[in-house]
């Protein structure tokens, strides 16, 4: 049942807070958006055909996710342990912090995968031209 307080609009409000707080407080997240923006650059240079694009928006979208996701887990294990040392909230934070590795790896492997081809028939064509 939707009431009153949790309308539709105030869903996206509070979600654009968090996207606003990610970018100001986080440096990772700033840095993950970046990438994907010197991605998208490099994908209008190299004319990415519509499967390829897809294939960079669902990679880029999986970091910037495994980023937010990181940064909630952060903050919930900071509320629930405070500044005391707990060698669980450690552990939960690094199983986190590897997820957004996987994640960014995995972004870059499909990266790789879609951009050499492009830059290894674009010197190809270049070499030819001499």
């Amino acid at each position: 049942m939707v009431t009153s307080e949790h309308t539709l609009g105030r869903s996206f409000r509070c979600a654009m807070r968090g996207l606003r707080e990610a970018w100001e407080g986080e440096p990772n997240f700033r840095f993950q958006v970046a990438a994907a923006l010197t991605v998208a650059l490099c994908g209008f240079l190299v004319r990415l055909s519509l499967r390829e694009w897809t294939w960079i928006v669902v990679a880029a979208g999986f970091v910037l996710m495994a980023e937010l996701m990181n940064t909630a887990i952060e903050r919930v294990v900071d509320l629930a342990v405070g500044l005391r040392p707990d060698p669980l909230a450690r552990q939960t934070k690094d199983l986190a912090a590897g997820f957004v590795l996987v994640a960014s790896a995995s972004a870059a492997i499909i990266g790789l995968l879609i951009f050499v081809p492009h830059l290894v028939s674009g010197w190809r064509v270049s070499a030819f031209a001499r």
